[in-house]
């Protein structure tokens, strides 16, 4: 992957600007066990380039699409159309998301980061180190059910445990668990403001007010029960425990 990376970068390079600063900044050298080292021009091209894919990593690789499901799930169940705006649920989900991955960054800074700032090992080595967290919590998320899902759909009967499952298999059966549980949750969070709805239909109908939305007459009470039980709290407090913290 980062071969392909370094070289999708090096095609984005016209040849005036390879001409005019010479071929070689761009150096591979090779070690003695075997591996490969690129020159430090080389690995801030591959950065920059791998910028672009951090939104995916963001989405696909952390909490945050259980974190932001439920959310809309949550705004949509309380019958609330642009409050909370788009903006601030993406950034609430963003830092909820910060919380609960701390203690993987934590480790991944300790395993993969400071030995590379300290050139104690190579770029390949910290990237591999990196992978060790991430699959940890990734693996604590998922569902065996949807890991061999995946597995079966690859035609992998090479891989007897998940925890060799290789990470075009890890990915998506992580967020097939995390849409799964974000929907169980949503559901759960549906059910008292769905009450309060039947309860308002059923007396507004008695009253013979049948042309009165009762969405509009029940969204006060939904507010009103919502900010009673403290209800944010509640929620971010279920989705910080829902990750085992």
């Amino acid at each position: 992957m980062i071969r392909f990376i370094f070289l999708l970068g090096l095609c984005c390079l016209s040849p005036t600007i390879l001409a005019d600063t010479g071929l070689p900044a761009v150096t591979v050298v090779p070690n003695t066990d075997g591996t490969q080292s690129y020159s430090i021009t080389l690995q801030v091209l591959a950065l920059m380039t791998a910028l672009s894919f951090i939104p995916a990593i963001v989405i696909m690789m952390t909490s945050f699409t259980r974190i932001v499901v439920v959310l809309s799930i949550l705004r949509q169940a309380m019958g609330l159309q642009q409050s909370p705006s788009n903006q601030v649920i993406i950034g609430l989900a963003l830092f909820l998301s910060l919380f609960i991955m701390s203690p993987v960054l934590d480790k991944i800074n300790q395993t993969a980061l400071q030995p590379y700032i300290n050139e104690q090992i190579d770029a390949m080595g910290a990237l591999e180190k990196a992978q060790g967290p991430i699959r940890e919590f990734m693996l604590s998320q998922t569902r065996e059910s949807d890991i061999k899902t995946f597995l079966d759909i690859a035609n992998r009967d090479d891989v007897t445990s998940p925890e060799l499952a290789p990470m075009t298999v890890l990915i998506p059966a992580f967020i097939t668990s995390e849409l799964k549980t974000a929907f169980q949750i949503g559901f759960m969070l549906f059910i008292p403001f769905l009450v309060i709805d039947l309860v308002v239909a059923s007396v507004l109908m008695a009253m013979g007010m049948m042309m009165l939305s009762p969405m509009i007459v029940s969204l006060p009470f939904k507010l009103m029960l919502f900010v009673l039980v403290d209800g944010w709290s509640l929620v971010m407090g279920t989705l910080a425990t829902s990750f085992g913290l």
